[in-house]
Formats: structure tokens, C-alpha cells, sequence
């Protein structure tokens, strides 16, 4: 545990530069005692570890010092060549870069741990986006992405439900959601998503901003996609589901809308059939989702959805209706 710790110490100086007991103590989940044994360890092991006193002070590496990676065990090493996402990195215009930086990772690495990374890439391989989905056109992506790091604003023509806007935002963050693009963007200082697809012009403008302090977009993400099927599921349509409904719910709808679907059903009558509370986007979107279900699906309520189902369900009868 110690050993990992003082190497995790080291990484932390090395990457960062400057860090004070209390910053090592943070990162390291230790007491700033323990960061004081630590680095005295270092020291007494050859490590050019040094402290700078004062408000502005912190532990620090000599200048130009590395340390090579033989500290990675086999299954970070694995875990690292893992990582490796070929795809989307080059969607970014860094599929050269990885490659390269695999490479030189490769090369540092003891022979045994070598052998260990390649048997990584023979067996493992990501493919993010899902089944029978086009793949996305994103000709603004490279920009976008050198917007995100030289925190520069851009001015986007965006097309959203209901016509196009035009927006200047100031760049957070980018994020891969299966296999799907999505930009993280400050706007009159709060944060919003944009689909990076659905940009249709861009133009850097003038200057760059300050990013918000405190900023995570990790945390941003996941709180954002926690009310994402609140703010797309806005409305409920009671509907009678059969046994084999049920069964087909999570297979048609998903399953996100089945297990909200299934938490409100009610207790099946003496055919299996049962009641259920399923979320909807709209009564356009509704009807040829649950027409998939034919008649393993009655729609009850609201009003305006079964009429809207009856009338298509008509439709189709008089398309199939035979001459006799």
C-alpha cells in the first residue's frame, strides 16, 4: 500500500508541477502528516523532492526530473491500453497522436507488462455506437474541440425541434454518449447541450472566456442525464398491456421507459392483462411507438392518444381489407 502511494505521490508531482501538503493529502485521501513522512521517504530514496515555504509554497520536483513507468502493475498497464478508443479519437483528429503515445507507453514498459498490453488488443475492441444507427455527420466536431481547449466562444448556426437558432457559446466540455457527440456549453452563464451533429455553421469569435470555477463536467453529465427522460417524458399515457405486451415493453420502448412503465402496473386480472402508467414525448410520438405492440396494447388515456390510435388502427384495416 505504501510503496503504491509513494508512487502515486511522484505521478501527482510529476504531472501537476507544485502541489501543497494539504493538495497531496486531498488527492491522496491521507492526513498531511502521512504527505510528510511520505516525502521525506522520497527524498531518502534519491527523489529530488524539494519545499518551497510561504503562502505561494508546495512540494515540487526538481526541474526536469522523470521517472520512468515501471511502477504499473499488470493490470493497470492492461487498464491503460484498454482506454485506447481509436474511433473516437480520431473523429477528434488524434488518432495519430494515440497511436504515437501507445507506442512510447509500449516501449517504457518491462517486457512482461508489454506482452500483457498487446494480448489486450487482440482480444478487446469497442465499437460505441449501437446497432442499425447511421453514423452521425459531425463536420464541425475539430472545431468545436479546439474551441473546448483554447476556451475560446464561437457563434453556431443550430438546428433544433422546431426551426434553427443561432447561439455564441462559450465551450466546457465534449462528450461521447453512445457513439453520439455532445457539446457541453456556457450560455449567459449557465450550462446547456448541445448535439455537435446538429451544428450547421460556426465561427470562432474574438477573444476567450474564463471557465466557471468549480466546474466538473463529469458531474454536470451525470446530473444532466439523470433529468434527461423527465425533460424528454413529459407526458403519461395510461395504457392495458397484455402478457406478451409486457414482455415486449423493454424491446420496443426501451429499457428506461419499460422499468418506469413497469413500477406503476398494476396487479394483472385473471387474464394477465395489466394497467400502466407509460411515459410518452407526445401523442405524435406515441401513436407509431405503440402501434408496434398491435393488439397486445390498448391504449386508454388521454383521449386524444386512443382516438389518435383508433383512427390509425382503422387506417391499416381498410389497407388490408380484401375484396370478397
Amino acid at each position: 500500500m505504501r510503496a503504491s502511494r509513494l508512487l502515486s505521490l511522484l505521478l501527482l508531482l510529476q504531472t501537476r508541477g507544485r502541489m501543497t501538503a494539504r493538495e497531496l493529502a486531498d488527492a491522496l485521501e491521507v492526513s498531511v502528516r502521512t504527505v510528510y513522512r511520505d516525502t521525506e521517504a522520497l527524498a531518502a530514496a534519491g527523489v529530488p523532492i524539494y519545499a518551497d515555504r510561504g503562502p505561494a509554497g508546495g512540494y515540487q520536483l526538481l526541474d526536469g526530473y522523470r521517472t520512468r513507468l515501471t511502477g504499473l502493475t499488470p493490470d493497470e498497464a492492461e487498464a491503460l491500453f484498454l482506454a485506447g478508443v481509436p474511433g473516437p479519437a480520431a473523429e477528434l483528429g488524434l488518432g495519430t497522436v494515440l497511436a504515437t503515445a501507445q507506442l512510447k507507453l509500449e516501449a517504457a514498459l518491462p517486457s512482461e507488462l508489454r506482452a500483457r498490453a498487446a494480448r489486450i488488443r487482440e482480444r478487446f475492441y469497442l465499437d460505441a455506437p449501437g446497432w442499425f444507427h447511421e453514423e452521425e455527420q459531425n463536420p464541425f466536431l475539430g472545431a468545436v474541440a479546439d474551441a473546448v481547449w483554447e476556451q475560446r466562444p464561437i457563434r453556431v448556426r443550430y438546428r433544433r425541434w422546431g426551426g434553427e437558432v443561432t447561439r455564441t457559446l462559450e465551450p466546457l466540455g465534449l462528450v461521447l454518449k453512445a457513439g453520439v457527440w455532445y457539446l457541453v456549453a456556457q450560455v449567459d452563464g449557465q450550462p446547456r447541450t448541445y448535439r455537435v451533429s446538429r451544428i450547421l455553421d460556426l465561427e470562432y469569435q474574438d477573444g476567450w472566456f474564463e471557465r466557471p470555477d468549480g466546474f466538473d463536467l463529469a458531474e454536470y453529465w451525470e446530473s444532466w442525464s439523470e433529468g434527461f427522460a423527465d425533460r424528454l417524458y413529459r407526458d403519461r399515457a395510461t395504457v392495458r398491456l397484455s402478457p406478451r405486451g409486457v414482455a415486449l415493453l423493454p424491446y420496443l420502448l426501451g429499457q428506461g421507459v419499460a422499468r418506469m412503465a413497469l413500477a406503476s402496473a398494476s396487479e394483472p386480472d385473471s387474464a394477465g392483462w395489466v394497467h400502466a402508467e407509460v411515459p410518452i414525448e407526445s401523442v405524435e410520438h406515441a401513436v407509431p411507438a405503440l402501434l408496434q405492440f398491435g393488439a397486445d396494447a390498448e391504449v386508454l388515456a388521454p383521449q386524444v392518444l386512443r382516438e389518435r390510435m383508433a383512427r390509425a388502427a382503422g387506417a391499416l384495416a381498410r389497407l388490408y381489407e380484401t375484396d370478397t
